[in-house]
């Protein structure tokens, strides 16, 4: 039984954004001011089985670094949408060149510019420390603080869910 009080067997796609919920919401800054943004790498082990085991997967990020973008990719995500305005046109147009229904798309968010996508999707999740406007409209409000596992916690949710959790001392493998 899901944590999650959604029917997560229609999940064909996860969506998430960068600050705040793959990367914590406090992090170091550079000398040249930008933010130095931390990973988790239990999200990347759960992001990079997900691609795997053929569910789609994008990011759509306000944010404006290329390393975001090469983080991804190393882990398999090559939808990557950087320096977003317009978060929601940008998901509707993914949803529709993917051939994503709504009620087969989840999507995280924390902040402000996040609730339009996460009216727009059937499964949106918050983590625990998000804006409190994000939270009355999410359907699920994870147990981690944003950058501390809530895209783990959402994908491997959905795939026990599946039967597409690896189970093996193989789940590295190609």
């Amino acid at each position: 039984m899901s944590k999650i009080n959604y029917n997560i067997t229609k999940i064909r796609a996860f969506v998430f954004d960068v600050d705040g919920v793959l990367s914590p919401s406090v992090v170091p800054m550079s000398e040249d001011g930008r933010p130095a943004r931390m990973v988790n790498v239990k999200d990347g082990f759960a992001l990079k089985q997900a691609v795997r085991k053929g569910f789609k997967v994008a990011v759509i990020t306000g944010a404006d670094t290329e390393a975001i973008a090469r983080r991804m990719r190393l882990i398999g995500v090559d939808d990557v949408f950087l320096c977003v305005g317009d978060k929601l046109e940008v998901l509707k147009e993914w949803m529709k060149q993917r051939g994503l229904n709504a009620d087969e798309v989840a999507f995280a968010g924390d902040d402000v510019p996040d609730i339009a996508c996460m009216k727009h999707v059937g499964l949106s999740v918050a983590p625990h420390d998000a804006d409190a406007d994000v939270k009355a409209v999410a359907v699920h409000i994870s147990h981690c603080d944003g950058g501390y596992g809530v895209a783990r916690e959402l994908i491997k949710e959905t795939m026990l869910a599946q039967g597409k959790w690896p189970a093996s001392a193989n789940a590295f493998g190609n």
